[in-house]
């Protein structure tokens, strides 16, 4: 009975075999078809997505939008490709098949991959209208840097400690963004001492005079510099002095203006005969000498010799 079977089995095993070889020669034509159609497809998405992204860069000088639109449009084309070549391989089922799951998991997908849908709907909306550019110092929530790239799903910055932070564009599009380098100025203050007895309108035209020399200090209609009394405090007026500066390069170029400035107010102050004490505290004690624990005794006298 077993011997019978085995004749019958391997018959149907090898004429499953050979129509599963004529179905792959007759295929063949379209399964090549297909792979060229995918290949081209990928390698078309590419070059257009590139010149897209030079194009657009040129005309509108903003290499966020442009480098954000020609991935964007790479990705279509390398999605249109295999649908075709499917298709063309006879995979007509597969891709209809792809189309009606992606359609009818929409909604369980959408509740999945919230964040990730969120997030790539926001990057859109950036790269059309958005707060900065590539370079921009900007402070997003805690992170401050500079803004180097915007991909699909978040906001690349370049802290100044040397950090990259990934930053969800959802975030970036719902939190508040400061931008440091938008118009290019940013306006700097720090504050110095003079002593009581000092004429604090001189000191004040000290400064201003110094700010006015400094060829790093921006001053125009819009940025004004100015000095100010700012406080009585124990042993000195403080002056609080604000000025203008160039953002460009916030990171190191605004900063070392700052430092500068401070060190030609305090060497044209002195200069010009101002002193700036230090802080000075005052401690009164209270009660009889016999409570006080610390008794101040005279030197004693060396002994001559004999």
């Amino acid at each position: 009975m077993l011997q019978d079977d085995n004749p019958v089995d391997t018959r149907n095993l090898t004429e499953s075999f050979v129509r599963f070889y004529n179905s792959l020669i007759e295929q063949l034509p379209g399964i090549v078809m297909g792979i060229l159609l995918i290949t081209v497809g990928v390698l078309l998405g590419t070059y257009i997505g590139r010149f897209a992204t030079k194009r657009i860069s040129s005309r509108t000088d903003d290499p966020l939008m442009s480098r954000f639109l020609g991935k964007t449009i790479r990705f279509i084309f390398i999605v249109i490709a295999v649908m075709l070549g499917l298709r063309a391989a006879g995979l007509g089922g597969i891709a209809t098949g792809i189309l009606t799951a992606a359609g009818a998991s929409a909604l369980v997908l959408g509740f999945a991959f919230k964040d990730i849908g969120e997030n790539f709907i926001a990057g859109i909306i950036l790269a059309f209208n958005r707060p900065f550019d590539v370079n921009d110092t900007v402070e997003i929530g805690p992170n401050f840097g500079k803004v180097k790239g915007l991909e699909f799903r978040y906001t690349k910055l370049k802290t100044f400690d040397g950090k990259d932070v990934y930053i969800p564009n959802s975030d970036v599009l719902t939190d508040p963004v400061t931008n440091y380098t938008e118009d290019g100025f940013f306006r700097w203050n720090f504050s110095v001492g003079i002593a009581y007895e000092n004429d604090i309108q001189g000191a004040k035209n000290i400064i201003l005079e110094v700010l006015k020399n400094d060829t790093n200090v921006i001053e125009d209609e819009e940025h004004i510099n100015f000095v100010i009394e700012d406080e009585l405090a124990t042993s000195t007026v403080n002056l609080k002095v604000f000025f203008w500066v160039d953002t460009t390069d916030f990171r190191r170029f605004a900063m070392v203006t700052r430092g500068k400035v401070i060190r030609e107010v305090k060497e044209a102050l002195e200069a010009n005969g101002y002193y700036l004490p230090a802080d000075i505290q005052e401690i009164k004690l209270y009660g009889t000498e016999k409570d006080f624990p610390v008794r101040l005794s005279k030197p004693l006298k060396k002994e001559g010799k004999n």
